[in-house]
């Protein structure tokens, strides 16, 4: 049980936070993100965000966003699995002139080749039961990124990435799932979405650092 004074400490934080973001430009992504239902993503949703997921694994999300759009066309637009596998010589040769990481470029492609042989609708069935525990079945998706990629396809949770677990332990939680269910209470908006809010606020933040030390 937090005090009323933590709460209010943590509330003022939040709403700086949603400010900064807002006024940086990414009001669109706290948008978005209210948009999503996880019951009613679709094949080429799914494909997207696992790819996108993928991609940003270890690497700077500002360097997959950079050539997402490229790297789309590529892979067919996310039409379908059947168009991906297909097609799949030609969406990697064409894929690597922006993104050198055949590792993950062929893990899309697994993904695919996973949806073409169960079936979309049962595919999605059967990760709909047991959400985390089945897209960590999936390449390059591991107890972190299966948070990500399900909080990306509107399962109303947080991830627990380097950014909000160092902010959640600053804020004395031990996690950031316990962090961003915290401030959900406080503010009435869903934890997935005290995710981005948060999250992006984290990497302005540290991008603004940067920044001031080059300069």
């Amino acid at each position: 049980m937090i005090s009323s004074l933590a709460e209010t400490t943590i509330l003022d934080f939040f709403r700086i936070a949603e400010t900064t973001v807002i006024k940086s430009g990414y009001g669109w992504e706290i948008d978005w993100q209210k948009t999503l239902s996880f019951s009613r993503f679709s094949e080429s949703d799914f494909i997207r965000e696992t790819a996108w997921v993928i991609l940003c694994s270890g690497f700077r999300e500002s360097t997959v966003r950079n050539n997402f759009d490229y790297i789309s066309l590529c892979f067919c637009d996310w039409e379908s699995a059947k168009e991906i596998v297909a097609h799949q010589h030609v969406c990697l040769s064409t894929a690597r002139s922006a993104f050198k990481n055949d590792k993950k470029l062929n893990a899309i492609i697994k993904v695919a080749e996973t949806v073409c042989e169960t079936g979309f609708h049962n595919f999605k069935k059967s990760m709909q039961e047991d959400p985390i525990q089945k897209l960590q079945e999936l390449p390059f998706i591991g107890p972190i990124t299966s948070w990500h990629l399900a909080k990306n396809l509107g399962l109303n949770v947080a991830k627990n990435d380097r950014h909000l677990a160092r902010m959640a332990l600053n804020w004395g939680y031990s996690d950031a799932h316990e962090f961003c269910k915290q401030v959900s209470k406080l503010t009435g908006e869903p934890a997935s979405v005290v995710d981005i809010i948060l999250w992006r606020f984290a990497a302005i933040r540290t991008q603004n650092s940067h920044l001031r030390i080059l300069n």
